[in-house]
């Protein structure tokens, strides 16, 4: 099943668990690698309409076991478990992504002081990335990319 964009959250709600998402007019490059399998509501309104789930909510956010957290669209791998830490903010925090795995785009909505976050493959939006707050000066990248638990897939790994 397909369903247009303009219909939202709505139609979802209405549709089965597995919702094939299709702009009728795709405007970018990455939106053209429509359609994606989105899995739930949640998803949606972070992965394609940029949204933010609440704080604290997302099942990834305390999570510190060995693995490889994919994008929850396209299953491109996205960041290593060894650069998640906790950043007690609420939200899962990583101080780096796998190399060429996210792109950064100018987000005017929170000023020069972040990025947005979207995956390179599928541009479905991850989150934010913030450069030099005090938690982060002890990474090589100063950095943190604030993600959202809806936009990543948890892949746990043996050690």
């Amino acid at each position: 099943m397909q369903v247009g964009w303009k219909w939202g959250i709505a139609a979802a709600m209405a549709a089965p668990p597995l919702v094939m998402w299709m702009r009728s007019a795709p405007t970018s490059a990455a939106e053209q690698l429509e359609p994606k399998v989105v899995k739930s509501d949640q998803e949606f309104w972070v992965l394609r309409k940029k949204g933010t789930e609440p704080p604290g909510s997302g099942q990834y956010n305390k999570l510190f076991a060995p693995g490889t957290y994919n994008c929850a669209a396209c299953k491109a791998p996205l960041y290593k478990s060894e650069a998640k830490f906790d950043s007690g903010i609420g939200w899962p925090s990583f101080h780096d992504a796998i190399p060429g795995a996210i792109t950064r785009l100018a987000d005017p909505s929170c000023g020069t002081s972040c990025q947005e976050l979207v995956c390179s493959t599928c541009g479905g939006h991850l989150g934010h990335i913030f450069k030099g707050e005090w938690m982060t000066r002890k990474f090589d990248s100063n950095a943190r990319h604030c993600v959202n638990s809806a936009s990543l897939d948890f892949v746990e790994s043996e050690m």
